[in-house]
């Protein structure tokens, strides 16, 4: 069961409305498909989810707050005994890990998309040994 389905953005409306009234800047253009191809991917993730046959509950773009430091979670599917946290990315190319570091070829050194989900999964942790649920 589904119980907050995902919006867009705020930061997303607010490209959206721009770029119908005013030719962006290349910088901000490239930040704007960039939003959108992210919220593209989340949507296409989530209709693989809607298909779940199973006992869980699915909370998306979820935000949360914990030791003064405020997060997002893509998605959270609760299970009777797992939870499990996802973190979309929809991002085109060739992608590789090189001594720990995340590039996209030829040699661009990108934000690596687990660091983001460790950071998530040890934040949950930490709310969910605080609450019981």
């Amino acid at each position: 069961m589904i119980l907050k389905t995902r919006s867009k953005s705020f930061e997303l409306q607010c490209y959206e409305l721009l770029n119908k009234r005013m030719n962006l800047a290349e910088q901000d253009k490239q930040y704007f498909n960039n939003l959108k191809k992210g919220h593209d991917g989340e949507r296409m993730f989530d209709t693989l989810i809607e298909k779940l046959q199973c006992d869980c509950l699915v909370i998306n773009d979820l935000l949360l707050t914990t030791n003064n430091t405020t997060y997002q979670i893509d998605s959270l599917l609760i299970m009777p005994d797992a939870i499990y946290l996802f973190e979309v990315k929809n991002f085109e190319g060739d992608f590789y890990y090189q001594s720990n570091r995340f590039y996209k070829r030829p040699k661009t050194e990108m934000v690596d998309p687990l660091i983001q989900l460790k950071t998530n999964r040890v934040s949950i942790r930490y709310v969910t040994s605080k609450t019981r649920i």
